[in-house]
């Protein structure tokens, strides 16, 4: 079984890069979250009134929202300041988690929330620290015959491949030995991590950036303004996460409720949980599968399809259209989700990536945390149409008011460049003209050639401004002044 799955992970080129290694790493760790969160849910969600679950849901979903804004804007630019050692920062952020995951074992052994919820959000915020370095080293180990998306893809499938072998692991400890020990076991698995990131390709480690301009603006430009492309994948991406959070919560509480007849209330639950499971994993599996140079054109076509989808269904409400209005959700944001990360890594020049991924992270988690909120809203509804076509509508004004602003933008011929993208420069800079006096002018056909000085100095050319260092300026080749042509 390893050597298949080595085979798999390396395929392509990537057991030549490091991207088999950084596979086989995701994979590891999106273990040890199943494994986390299957315990924490346990613990803190399941097995409660429904009545009382729904106010338990909803400060947890508050709470989860505070670590992605922490990630933005601290996080992401301290990444982008220690890229000389990303194997020992990934690295850290696993262990740390395991050493948490031993106090919160504690914490839920005694019923001690005072120290679970701390400790709950110290991992939130190493976990997307893992997330935001993976993605962006991304590019540092892709083998030429593999592109973006489907190097994010591959990432993102063995990640979904080792949650759903992890999850049932983790809910049938949690039954036999209890959720305690599953997350002492979610320890062992994350130090385990932690070792397996130090011996990641020296490679992906790069020179640490500069220091931030002396106003100190630079960085918080760049945070806020990504550049038309960026931008556009980012809302789109937003908008497939809160239909995401919104059919997480929503299907969950209306199945409870009793509000979607038709089978037993645990079997439509199994039976809609697998519908995104399965959603997810073939989304990133199509993902894998295209070779496209067009990511933007990925996140469109899929904020289209999840707007015909909650229409359709959202008019046929039944368990039928709920089953695929849970595929059709996944399948989505997974697959929107690998392109916009191909768009970052492409976009976005290295020395303001990490804080590019840590926007892109809290900007997704904070919709979620909406669509999750609205969710909890709209199930106090006894049909769910009205919600699938609120969810419809929003979906598709999104989608086309992006639409507007790109036609908008194509026929104005808007060339700026995007935020934190090297700006390219000529090898060679051309000699503004000179005028020739009249007793030097030819008078024949040929032209007069004018030689090199062999005494012709060398001086240095002019220093124009670079967009994508912060204000910071790069001189240009340096031409030789000399001769009349």
């Amino acid at each position: 079984m390893g050597r298949a799955t080595r085979r798999v992970t390396h395929a392509g080129g990537a057991g030549r890069t490091g991207l088999g290694r950084l596979i086989e790493l995701t994979a590891v760790h999106s273990a040890g979250d199943a494994l986390v969160t299957l315990a924490l849910a346990g613990t803190l969600l399941f097995g409660l009134p429904v009545d009382e679950a729904r106010g338990q849901v909803a400060l947890y979903l508050l709470i989860t929202m505070a670590p992605f804004a922490f990630v933005a804007p601290f996080v992401g630019p301290a990444l982008d300041r220690l890229r000389s050692g990303r194997r020992f920062v990934m690295a850290g952020t696993l262990i740390a988690r395991g050493l948490l995951c031993w106090g919160m074992a504690a914490a839920v052994q005694h019923n001690d929330v005072v120290a679970l919820f701390p400790a709950a959000f110290a991992v939130l915020v190493l976990s997307k620290a893992f997330n935001v370095s993976r993605a962006a080293i991304m590019p540092s180990v892709l083998p030429a015959e593999i592109p973006l998306v489907t190097a994010n893809s591959r990432v993102g499938l063995a990640a979904l491949v080792a949650a759903g072998v992890a999850a049932p692991l983790s809910i049938g400890l949690s039954a036999l030995i209890g959720p305690d020990w599953v997350l002492r076991i979610a320890m062992a698995v994350f130090i385990a991590a932690g070792v397996f990131a130090v011996r990641l390709p020296r490679h992906v480690d790069a020179p640490d950036a500069e220091p931030p301009a002396p106003d100190g603006r630079g960085r918080w430009r760049t945070m806020l303004n990504l550049g038309p492309v960026v931008g556009e994948a980012m809302r789109a991406n937003a908008a497939l996460r809160v239909f995401s959070g919104f059919l997480l919560l929503f299907m969950l509480f209306l199945v409870q409720e009793g509000h979607l007849p038709g089978l037993d209330p645990k079997i439509t639950l199994a039976l809609l949980a697998a519908a995104a499971g399965l959603g997810a994993v073939f989304g990133t599996a199509v993902g894998s599968w295209f070779r496209s140079h067009a990511p933007h054109v990925i996140v469109l076509t899929t904020l289209g399809a999840a707007t015909v989808v909650a229409t359709v269904t959202g008019l046929t409400f039944g368990l039928v259209a709920a089953l695929i209005v849970a595929l059709a959700g996944a399948v989505a944001q997974s697959l929107a989700k690998v392109a916009l990360d191909a768009i970052v890594q492409r976009e976005i020049m290295e020395e303001v990536r990490s804080s590019t991924f840590g926007v892109s992270e809290a900007l997704l988690q904070i919709a979620w945390v909406f669509g999750g909120l609205l969710g909890l809203g709209l199930s106090l509804l006894p049909d769910g149409t009205p919600g699938l076509l609120t969810m419809a509508v929003g979906l598709g004004g999104t989608l086309v008011l992006l639409l507007v602003r790109r036609v908008r933008r194509t026929r104005a011929g808007e060339r700026e460049p995007r935020r934190g993208q090297a700006v390219a420069v000529p090898d060679v800079v051309p000699e503004p003209p000179q005028a020739v006096p009249e007793r030097e002018k030819p008078t024949g056909r040929e032209p007069r050639r004018h030689p090199v000085s062999p005494d012709a100095v060398t001086e240095p050319g002019p220093v124009a401004p670079d967009p994508s260092r912060d204000g910071h300026t790069r001189p240009l080749p340096n031409p030789t002044w000399a001769g009349n042509e």
